[in-house]
């Protein structure tokens, strides 16, 4: 399940907490730098601006042989000196002056002939000098201090590719609790004792017991094993280091396994704590030779996790806790005793599960009181928690766009509709083509309602929904199922192929809307014969000794297992002979019902939309 309303903000306020810190420091050092120049550039001003009123050359002269100039003071560039009086045009009526020295041979000549006392400038340059290459000094080193601290600021950079980026959680930032947790009561129970651990740890530690070292959460996707985690964390009251598992790899050598020490140096300086590495597969999965060579980072980043594993002492409690949805690749080593001591599966929700997860999810929701949650949990088989949280916010954004004040029954109806079939498409069809979907789908419905043991059908449509779908038969489970029979997949088979088959029968002629309906069956008949044992043909072997992922539905090249030509060409036969079986099976159920299959067509090309409990009335 998805992380509920209570733990989001405190997610969110950590992130906004760090970013304010790793931003502060540059600030504030510019802010130094900028005042330190502003003294500098002042000081320069102050002790190299020249005195007096600035006066041009000629002016000076002729105030020269005027008799106006008391003293002067004769420099390289410039000539400054006293006048008598101040000058008539100057506010200040100050008698000092300077003016730009020219070149001029009579110039000492003229002040002699004036009675005029000059000396030369005692050349001083120190402060110009030291001001000169201070200025552009403090300038490299602002700038160097500013990246230097961006590089080894909380946001990370070069200089802190070795820290873990492990989200700490303080005990009281975890607000998550059991309570938030539902469907996975099995689950719950299991964890409820490392909270206990955590807890009190004497009362294991006393009989000589040893606390767990890792627990291994391993489910489908969405089930909610983060959510666990946070839970436990929250029941305990201890911190909470959460990271994924890719988090650990960079470009760089050697940075995954400094990232482990560093997490778990972390971790012992704050125990009693639960460090959460989800996608666990990311990081451990296993070791392998091969010719092309491995990942030697992502197998050194493993093998450190492996040691500090084993190094760290389980009684300062230290629990860590791992998940994944595909615990087929792990690696060996990861799974024994020692580390990860417990596996708890995490499964999909049966039907009182998903009630209690959608009672949990419609506290913040205004719900009509028509809505009921058996029907909705009966209609959502094989959603898991994450499924039925997004079921409730489409719901409330579908009432939400027709102006309803609550969330009724028929937003229910239409947001599963567009969960399982898809995005309906206002798309207009040829009158021939929606006679053909029509027939295709009535096909479908008659088979899947006449045999025995089989999902009823909760919906008939022609129009078109999700990627490519003309129509679709929905069927809705009155219960979970975990098992099912060979008749039960023979007559799977039979309702697949009867699309096709009502198409052949009622116009003669076949389409390509069966392309998705041949491919699943022929998955079935092969998985029957080459997997469960259900041919007599082949007997009760399993030639496909395939590595599948048992939560994760990722389609695998097809691989042919260890077993020779002649036996390929018997599988193959025996395939065929299952469709063909089920072929004429949904023949001879649709050529018995021909009435019915012309009378159910010609209602849903004028509705569109049958219900279920239509079409067996129409079926009597």
């Amino acid at each position: 399940m998805p992380e509920n309303d209570a733990a989001r903000p405190n997610r969110r306020g950590g992130d906004r907490r760090r970013t304010t810190r790793g931003f502060g420091r540059p600030s504030s050092s510019l802010w130094y730098v900028a005042v330190i120049f502003l003294l500098i550039g002042a000081a320069q001003v102050y002790y190299l601006a020249p005195a007096g009123k600035t006066i041009p050359y000629s002016q000076f002269k002729d105030l020269l042989k005027a008799g106006e100039v008391e003293e002067v003071t004769v420099g390289e560039q410039t000539l400054s000196g006293t006048l008598k009086q101040p000058l008539p045009d100057d506010p200040r009526q100050s008698k000092q002056f300077t003016t730009t020295r020219v070149d001029d041979t009579t110039l000492t000549e003229t002040l002699e002939s004036h009675g005029v006392k000059y000396s030369g400038e005692s050349v001083n340059r120190w402060l110009s000098e030291l001001l000169g290459w201070l200025i552009p000094l403090l300038f490299f080193v602002g700038i160097w201090a500013f990246f230097f601290r961006r590089m080894n600021g909380a946001e990370g950079g070069i200089m802190s590719f070795a820290r873990s980026k492990a989200k700490a959680y303080a005990e009281d930032e975890v607000k998550v609790r059991f309570t938030d947790v539902a469907g996975v009561d099995e689950a719950r129970e299991e964890l409820k004792e490392i909270v206990e651990f955590l807890k009190n740890p004497k009362k294991y530690t006393n009989l000589g017991g040893r606390i767990p070292k890792g627990v291994l959460l391993v489910g489908p996707p969405g089930t909610g094993k983060t959510l666990l985690a946070r839970a436990v964390a929250g029941e305990a009251h201890v911190p909470f280091f959460s990271l994924s598992g890719s988090e650990f790899v960079e470009m760089f050598v050697g940075v995954g396994a400094a990232r482990i020490r560093d997490l778990f140096q972390q971790a012992e300086a704050k125990a009693p704590c639960i460090v959460f590495i989800d996608e666990l597969d990311a990081l451990g999965k296993a070791r392998v030779q091969s010719p092309v060579g491995s990942h030697e980072e992502r197998e050194q980043t493993l093998n450190q996790l492996l040691a500090e594993m084993d190094g760290f002492d389980s009684r300062k409690g230290v629990i860590i806790m791992g998940a994944t949805n595909r615990p087929e690749v792990l690696d060996p080593a990861l799974l024994r005793p020692g580390r990860f001591d417990r596996q708890v599966l995490v499964d999909k929700p049966d039907i009182k599960g998903r009630e209690e997860i959608l009672r949990i999810h419609m506290k913040s929701v205004k719900v009509s009181p028509d809505v009921e949650l058996h029907v909705i949990a009966a209609r959502t088989a094989g959603f898991a928690g994450a499924d039925l949280a997004n079921l409730v916010n489409e719901a409330a954004l579908l009432a939400a766009r027709l102006d309803k004040t609550a969330v009724d029954r028929y937003d229910f109806d239409l947001a599963i509709d567009r969960l399982i079939a898809g995005l309906e498409k206002k798309r207009v069809m040829s009158v021939k083509e929606r006679e053909i979907v029509a027939y295709h789908e009535t096909g479908h419905a008659i088979v899947a309602t006449v045999l025995p043991n089989l999902d009823p059908v909760h919906k008939i449509s022609i129009v078109q929904r999700g990627f490519g779908a003309l129509g679709y038969t929905m069927q809705l489970p009155t219960e979970d199922r975990y098992l099912m029979t060979r008749k039960d997949l023979l007559s799977q088979m039979a309702v697949l192929l009867a699309g096709r088959t009502a198409e052949e029968i009622a116009l003669g002629e076949i389409s390509t809307g069966a392309q998705n309906d041949l491919q699943r069956a022929t998955d079935i008949a092969r998985a029957m014969v080459t997997e469960f044992g259900m041919s007599e043909e082949m007997g009760a072997v399993n030639y496909d000794g395939a590595k599948r992922p048992r939560f994760l539905d990722i389609p695998f090249p097809q691989e042919r297992g260890l077993y020779g030509e002649e036996t390929a060409q018997k599988i193959d036969a025996e395939i065929k002979r299952l469709l063909t079986e089920a072929h004429e099976s949904a023949r001879n159920l649709l050529r018995g019902n021909r009435d019915k299959l012309e009378s159910i067509t010609r209602r849903l090309l004028e509705i569109d939309v049958m219900e279920g409990d239509e079409l067996r009335q129409l079926l009597a």
